[in-house]
């Protein structure tokens, strides 16, 4: 099993940068692919950025693709997420998921543990 804690989130300026940590506890860190979701209000949730357990490989929903980068230290068990050149529609709930399961995705029911989020606000 694993627990999930986000942390760094805020209020920003657009153009602005935020870095997001999570931290995780649980031995099946290190062998999950993780992911960062985002939910703005009205909003369905949607996919922003996802990292496999070694690093070979990251990817991205288009609309952050060249702002934001994912990354993950498992000798800390934490993923970041670092957010430059914010807009005022990158303002939601960030959350941080984990999926056991082999097989990189972006769809959020195949994730099996989340954290509670953090709220990012951009103003304009």
């Amino acid at each position: 099993q694993v627990q999930l804690v986000e942390s760094g989130g805020g209020l920003v300026q657009a153009g602005g940068s935020l870095r997001l940590s999570c931290a995780a506890s649980g031995r099946t860190f290190r062998t999950s692919i993780m992911g960062w979701f985002r939910q703005a209000p009205g909003k369905e949730r949607e996919f922003v950025a996802g990292i496999n357990w070694d690093k070979s490989n990251t990817y991205y929903a288009d609309s952050v693709k060249g702002r934001f980068t994912i990354s993950r230290d498992n000798a800390k068990n934490t993923v970041y997420l670092q957010m430059n050149g914010l807009k005022p529609e990158d303002t939601a709930v960030y959350s941080c998921a984990a999926k056991s399961r082999m097989g990189i995705t972006t769809t959020a029911k195949l994730f099996d543990y989340w954290g509670q989020g953090t709220q990012v606000t951009v103003s304009s």
